[in-house]
């Protein structure tokens, strides 16, 4: 059986709204955490000009393999074992990243890894997608939130919803300059960071 996520089906329409413009230029896409698979055949179905190279820890590749032998699309790319804190990541010529939930999982230092990671794998005017929920000035923006990041830090103390200002300063530290903030439903975000340098 395929794994499957419930999120992923309610969220994937409104992800995809956000993304087909702000992709429409890019060629190649490595998407970091793929989980499931599920985003990876929806996204590459619904934009078949663009390479989605799915990548994520080895326990999750063989799920993210069932969903794309089912879907069998042509421009989306078998899964790469990455893990954000691994001295080389895969070598792959791409234009955009994306990620969606997954750096309240993520223990610290594995954000910071991975924001470094992706300042080194993106080019100039390289984008970076990050999808999920966000505090700001350090505090929730709503109740569903609040109660979001207990349960994350009852099941792991180290992960957590993350505060925007945070993740901006390592986006900053790794050459990504923020472009927007969209507001999601469910209290989600999609942040939009460009590689400067």
């Amino acid at each position: 059986m395929k794994p499957y996520s419930e999120s992923c089906e309610q969220n994937r329409v409104p992800i995809l709204n956000v993304l087909q413009p702000r992709l429409r230029t890019c060629r190649r896409l490595l998407e970091i955490g793929s989980g499931t698979g599920q985003h990876a055949v929806y996204f590459g179905a619904a934009m078949p000009h663009l390479i989605w190279q799915t990548s994520d820890r080895e326990e999750n590749l063989p799920g993210i393999r069932k969903w794309l032998e089912e879907a069998d699309l042509p421009n989306v790319r078998q899964p790469l074992l990455l893990d954000v804190t691994q001295d080389a990541w895969p070598d792959v010529q791409i234009q955009a990243v994306f990620s969606a939930n997954t750096v309240h999982i993520m223990h610290w230092p594995e954000v910071q890894a991975l924001f470094a990671g992706v300042g080194k794998c993106l080019p100039e005017k390289g984008r970076f997608l990050l999808y999920g929920p966000f505090n700001y000035n350090g505090d929730y923006t709503s109740d569903s939130n609040r109660s979001f990041d207990a349960w994350l830090k009852a099941r792991d103390p180290r992960s957590g919803v993350r505060d925007f200002e945070a993740l901006n300063e390592l986006a900053a530290q790794a050459g990504l300059i923020l472009q927007e903030d969209i507001a999601m439903p469910a209290n989600n975000r999609i942040l939009h960071w460009e590689k400067s340098v």
